[in-house]
């Protein structure tokens, strides 16, 4: 189950990032042109929400079925003088969950502005802090 689950969890990240930079530049653009927000900018900015969730319920149900897991019973809190333990349990979790609140704060912002450019303004903002997140 482990390896099943890293294979989809590594392909799936590829197709996020993928909806991620099409939400991004759309959104520029969309502000860029001037243009209203419409039901496509809306469904390419869900998508990327959607898949970015969908992308951190897999990686959650990795990180607890994975052999890293066990490290915290073994190590305790040692794993923080080991990088690559530290890598695996602390620093990419908590850097994806925290790219995944910014998206999420993008798209409730958005729903929150009545002006389009605004919409645009936070999607491309807030996707792109999370992207930023995401790649590091």
């Amino acid at each position: 189950m482990y390896a099943v689950l890293k294979t989809i969890h590594s392909y799936w990240a590829y197709l996020v990032l993928l909806i991620l930079v099409v939400a991004i530049i759309n959104a520029f653009v969309g502000k860029s042109s001037g243009r209203d927000f419409g039901a496509k900018d809306l469904r390419i900015s869900l998508f990327g929400l959607i898949f970015s969730h969908i992308q951190l319920l897999i990686g959650l149900i990795l990180y607890f079925v994975s052999p890293w897991f066990d490290q915290w019973s073994e190590m305790g809190m040692g794993i923080m003088k080991n990088a690559e333990t530290r890598l695996y349990l602390v620093e990419h979790p908590v850097t994806n969950i925290l790219a995944i609140v910014l998206i999420t704060m993008g798209w409730s912002m958005h729903k929150r502005q009545s002006l389009s450019a605004k919409k645009f303004l936070r999607i491309g903002l807030f996707y792109s802090l999370g992207l930023l997140l995401l790649l590091s």
